[in-house]
């Protein structure tokens, strides 16, 4: 269960008083491509294919950091250092499949259908150009591919916190899907969602440290122990 004891609506406005980090042409490219397919506005069916991708990169570092550790075993300190990403990543793309599964509890508890993006063919043609894309990244840049994360995971934040502005009636709206409390025990959909904005700020804050720029971390009260 993530812990609910932060204040969630001060984060959540923190986040949208904070501007968005300056992103990169690739970043800009990918997020451009992802409102052509999906559309500029965010909803639920967008969030969702978000959360598809999300876990994508953390896989594809675990996978390639067993490589490493075997390659490397004699060596302590890269073995110590590999096996902190490939933790970090076992939670990381754990807590995304988690906003997977609320996303999908609320849309059908709202009776929102998958948009034609969420199909299965064309699901499988999206993830498999970002686990291309994922792979490629880290083969060339490790570094590179934690900053390109980094601004992915700062996308996912404000989409989050700009969803909970745009639907105030989720204030209102109680929790009793039990699955959902698992996730975060809060009282209502207002707060389950800036809980997973603030889950997005912890991996892109995660993913700025093992970039090495730890001076872009956006902290807060609270907020986990650096990975690092």
């Amino acid at each position: 269960m993530v812990n609910s004891n932060i204040d969630l609506k001060k984060e959540q406005q923190a986040t949208l008083n904070t501007p968005r980090y300056k992103y990169s042409l690739m970043a800009k490219i990918f997020f451009a491509g992802m409102n052509i397919a999906a559309g500029k506005k965010d909803d639920l069916p967008k969030a969702k294919l978000l959360e598809i991708l999300a876990s994508i990169p953390y896989r594809a570092w675990e996978i390639r950091h067993y490589m490493k550790l075997t390659r490397k075993f004699r060596n302590i300190n890269k073995v110590e250092k590999y096996q902190t990403i490939i933790d970090w990543g076992r939670v990381a793309q754990d807590n995304e499949y988690m906003h997977l599964l609320v996303i999908h509890e609320k849309m059908k508890e709202d009776g929102i259908k998958d948009k034609w993006y969420l199909k299965p063919v064309f699901a499988y043609l999206i993830v498999l150009s970002y686990v291309i894309i994922a792979k490629l990244m880290a083969f060339f840049s490790q570094k590179r591919a934690f900053l390109f994360n980094a601004q992915f995971e700062n996308h996912a934040e404000s989409v989050y916190a700009n969803l909970v502005q745009d639907n105030p009636q989720w204030e209102d709206e109680k929790v009793t899907n039990e699955l959902v409390k698992m996730y975060a025990d809060v009282d209502t959909w207002a707060d389950v969602f800036r809980r997973i904005s603030l889950d997005e700020r912890d991996h892109m804050n995660h993913s700025f440290e093992f970039c090495g720029k730890p001076e872009l971390v956006h902290k807060y009260e609270g907020m986990p122990e650096s990975y690092t």
